[in-house]
């Protein structure tokens, strides 16, 4: 097994003592790159990158190459797993994913299945053994999925949507059917996750990009009870990996996730950092948050608003700093150089 260069990220998440903050981005192998956007237009489509190995190893590899980050993650798409049970998954452009057959009845549900990591999502395993081969022990590998919530979001939904107005009518008025669809996806998504740490994750992710859009009370009944199954299946696999969730929007709700076995979680942009550790009595890492549309501003300003997120954080040795949510296709590449930057100016003196 080849040595990591650079371990930082995993001695936080382990809650050890460091020398300055890590710094890595949701997102950050991806269209504000100029070198991403020719390698996808030599793949032909965004899944048929996602679906090449040798190529969504060159785009992960890509940021690293020009930024000095503290971790890689996975090229891939959350809805891998709803595309490996057949749904049909296809993206319009300008309008993202979509499914060709949605799930919106207990006779669709039925004919539901896990899929096998090492068959259906093959692909997937081929990837990250490919990146982990190719990152040759520079930073450690994040792979992840999305949430149970989420991705059901998506399958009933058939595409993104404003109102969740079809979900929302099962959880409702079926909360039976709406527990079976979730049970199933949950199973997926644990054996998922567990074969990419198989094939050499070092870090596995949870996104739960929908899941602010529910109430308090369904939050916890449809969302974090099932992303808490997740985490204790993973852990009793393998208790060295860390783990991570992020649920956008649940500034809220950050004591209660800090009690779901995850090590670390993403905070958006709309919750100050010193909140969010005051609800989590520091037991679990924070990451974040930057508003990622900071990143249109000029390099002064942005260094300046990094400069603001280490401070609300303040002295400590759990956090991990990212944007509050992926990072924006149109940004200056040079503005993340101005960022990382920063972090790697600013906060060694948090760690002291």
């Amino acid at each position: 097994m080849t040595a990591l260069q650079n371990d930082l990220i995993l001695r936080t998440l382990r809650g050890e003592n460091t020398e300055r903050t890590p710094v890595w981005m949701m997102r950050q192998a991806g269209r504000y790159l100029p070198e991403y956007r020719a390698t996808r237009a030599e793949a032909g489509s965004f899944l048929d990158l996602c679906k090449n190995a040798e190529l969504a190893c060159e785009v992960t590899l890509q940021p690293l190459e020009r930024y000095p980050l503290d971790a890689a993650i996975l090229f891939s798409d959350i809805l891998t797993i709803p595309d490996a049970m057949g749904l049909g998954l296809y993206f319009t452009e300008g309008e993202g994913p979509k499914f060709e057959r949605p799930v919106r009845t207990k006779a669709d549900i039925d004919k539901l299945f896990v899929p096998d990591p090492n068959q259906e999502l093959q692909y997937v395993m081929n990837a990250v053994s490919t990146i982990k081969n190719g990152l040759n022990g520079r930073v450690p590998l994040i792979g992840f999925s999305g949430s149970p919530w989420t991705l059901a979001c998506y399958m009933v939904e058939g595409s993104g949507s404003k109102n969740f107005a079809r979900i929302k009518r099962m959880m409702y008025d079926t909360p039976e059917l709406m527990h079976q669809l979730l049970k199933i996806v949950t199973q997926s998504v644990i054996s998922y996750l567990q074969a990419q740490i198989q094939a050499g994750a070092q870090i596995v992710m949870v996104f739960d990009t929908w899941g602010g859009n529910l109430t308090t009370k369904d939050y916890e009944t449809f969302s974090l009870a099932y992303s808490r199954q997740i985490s204790k299946a993973l852990k009793e696999f393998n208790a060295d990996v860390p783990r991570l969730l992020f649920t956008k929007g649940a500034g809220t709700w950050l004591e209660t996730m800090a009690n779901a076995g995850y090590d670390g979680l993403g905070v958006d942009w709309t919750t100050d950092l010193k909140v969010a550790r005051e609800l989590t009595k520091d037991s679990v890492v924070l990451q974040g948050n930057l508003d990622p549309t900071t990143l249109y501003a000029n390099p002064e300003t942005i260094r300046s608003k990094v400069r603001d997120v280490l401070a609300d954080y303040g002295h400590g040795h759990k956090h991990i700093f990212n944007l509050g949510h992926g990072i924006l296709p149109d940004i200056n590449p040079e503005h993340v150089t101005a960022m990382i930057d920063e972090v790697h100016r600013s906060s060694p003196a948090y760690h002291q």
